[in-house]
């Protein structure tokens, strides 16, 4: 394993390794994965988003084409 410096604002370090610790990890375990997936090319939100597409794409729900407008939506009645 490589031993990698960077500059970092203290304030930062210290909030990340607070968080870090209350997820039960350190800041270096965070960065070690953080570059493994940049390096892969990895973007988890990405991937999740496209998959979120693949899946409302699949899904059947409005299969009749339904079409709604803004007033449709905010056309509800009010307890009263």
């Amino acid at each position: 394993m490589t031993n990698l410096t960077i500059a970092v604002d203290e304030a930062i370090v210290r909030k990340a390794r607070v968080r870090a610790i209350n997820e039960g990890t350190s800041v270096s375990a965070r960065i070690r994965e953080f570059l493994a997936d940049y390096a892969q090319g990895n973007d988890r939100q990405q991937v999740a988003g496209e998959a979120f597409i693949a899946a409302a794409r699949r899904s059947k729900a409005n299969s009749q084409g339904a079409k709604w407008s803004r007033e449709d939506a905010h056309d509800r009645p009010y307890p009263s």
